[in-house]
């Protein structure tokens, strides 16, 4: 029993040792810094709320030297910052997707002089969700494990040491959740490229309605709920396309739409593009194409 715990122990350092390569320590915000990872060269993420300013970041290396960085974009509707460092190399690690409840995980973040490690559970493993702003997050994943002061950014990792993602606290006001890498993967990608998330609106005001049986015969399939259009924004994209007060929304852009979390599953990656809206008005089908607008705030 002994030789296992010891053997235990030392396979966790190790693993926190080579995650530790990967983190770095920031102090973007006031008394209370944060962590970030090495996610590619000259690329650093972190938990948005964290970065209070746009540039002059001090970023505490690995090698504990400090550098300064510039915000490269964020996109707070995902608690995600990308900052950048010129000629920052980083080290290659492999990704870990599919987590499931139960799994140890370790978060691994950066305080002068040394790791900040912390070891816990995945909590809740489940699947695609929308934040409190309304950003997509592919997994949701709340964890059971210490979320101490500079946590929030820190790498996580299983026990192999592959990375599952980042930690941060702002996104729920219990738990600590996950950020999973593979939406990492997407926003920081778009980030560093564009400075922003582009995200589409309509410019409506929505509530889901159940829909009455007769209904399916006028679809030409069976369809239980649609959303109905309670406001329309002046100058916006719904009223440029003729979309009215009390139009009943049953499809988007070839999916079927029951609820409004299913407008902004459609809305995604859509700005600028035209779709194909079918409404019941007057109890009839009608079709409008209506072009996605971007929402800045």
């Amino acid at each position: 029993m002994e030789m296992n715990l010891a053997a235990l122990s030392a396979g966790l350092a190790e693993t926190v040792e080579r995650a530790g390569r990967l983190a770095v320590g920031i102090e973007g915000r006031p008394r209370i810094g944060s962590s970030g990872v090495l996610w590619g060269p000259g690329t650093i993420v972190t938990a948005d709320h964290t970065i209070r300013r746009d540039e002059d970041i001090p970023v505490i290396l690995p090698d504990g030297t400090t550098v300064r960085a510039e915000l490269a974009g964020r996109d707070p509707r995902s608690d995600l910052a990308v900052l950048r460092v010129d000629s920052q190399a980083a080290p290659e690690f492999e990704r870990r997707n599919g987590l499931r409840a139960g799994e140890i995980l370790l978060s691994v973040g950066r305080h002068e002089p040394g790791v900040l490690a912390a070891m816990g559970i995945v909590s809740t493993a489940g699947g695609p969700w929308r934040t409190w702003r309304g950003g997509r997050i592919e997994s949701l994943l709340r964890l059971d494990i210490g979320a101490y002061p500079r946590s929030s950014g820190s790498v996580l990792v299983d026990v192999e040491g592959k990375v599952a993602g980042i930690l941060t606290s702002g996104l729920t006001r219990t738990a600590p959740v996950a950020i999973p890498a593979v939406t990492i993967d997407r926003i920081a990608a778009e980030l560093m490229e564009h400075g922003r998330i582009a995200h589409g609106y309509l410019g409506i005001g929505l509530q889901p309605v159940a829909l009455p049986a007769s209904v399916a015969e006028t679809l030409g399939r069976e369809q239980q709920a649609g959303v109905i259009i309670l406001s329309v924004e002046p100058g916006g994209p719904a009223e440029a396309s003729g979309l009215m007060l009390g139009d009943v929304l049953v499809e988007l852009g070839g999916r079927e739409i029951g609820d409004t979390d299913d407008i902004q599953g459609v809305l995604e990656g859509q700005v600028g593009k035209q779709l194909l809206a079918i409404v019941l008005r007057g109890g009839a089908q009608a079709q409008v194409s209506v072009t996605v607008g971007e929402r800045r705030s």
